[in-house]
């Protein structure tokens, strides 16, 4: 099930089935990797079997991909699975902003596995120029292909796992001003030590615009 089918959202105005080469939108990091660790690079990037897999080495090069254009307010959703990992590295689904004002701009983690063996999954909501957060979490085996989806419409964020809704926030002072746009990545924390090869794989992802 899907938070879309459960809750009626319509037809997506935006899918991305990854059966091909990436539609049109998509823009993937060549850089530095998160706080400057390690390194995102496309080449850690791969579409095959209408599979999206990102690959993160031993030396922390790694992927991440923006989908612009983003929106103000909509429903983001997503299908992935992320075999246990070294502990060093987080797979994510989040929104971040079109103005590239982060922190000011927000950011909402609406699927952050930072649980190694893959059996909780986080949420963050950042908000304000000091990167205030407010977090939680839902247990579920992620290894196991799932169904992730933000809601954010003028008066409420939800998240959703196989269409059932696990956080909700009416809270607006601390929405994102603006418009924000759905990413994929896998980000190196390291932590010392040897680090081992991890993965996480997206199915489709889709956007459903908020109509009021």
């Amino acid at each position: 099930m899907t938070a879309a089918q459960r809750y009626g959202w319509g037809a997506p105005s935006r899918v991305e089935s990854f059966d091909g080469p990436l539609g049109p939108g998509w823009s993937l990091y060549d850089g530095p990797g998160h706080a400057g660790n390690g390194r995102r690079t496309p080449a850690a990037a791969s579409v095959a079997n209408g599979v999206l897999t990102i690959t993160g080495d031993a030396a922390g090069n790694t992927a991440g991909m923006a989908w612009n254009p983003g929106a103000m307010y909509g429903r983001w959703e997503g299908r992935v699975r992320a075999p246990a990992s070294d502990p060093s590295y987080n797979a994510l689904l989040l929104l971040w902003p079109d103005a590239e004002n982060f922190p000011v701009g927000g950011e909402i983690d609406f699927m952050e596995m930072t649980d190694h063996t893959r059996q909780e999954t986080e949420l963050f909501l950042h908000y304000g120029a000091d990167n205030d957060q407010i977090h939680d979490a839902v247990r579920v085996d992620g290894t196991q292909w799932h169904n992730w989806a933000v809601e954010w419409t003028p008066t409420r964020i939800s998240a959703y796992v196989d269409g059932v809704e696990w956080f909700r926030t009416t809270d607006t002072s601390i929405f994102p001003p603006g418009p924000m746009h759905l990413c994929i990545q896998l980000d190196w924390f390291p932590e010392g030590g040897a680090v081992r090869t991890s993965r996480m794989y997206v199915d489709w992802v889709a956007y459903y615009p908020w109509r009021g």
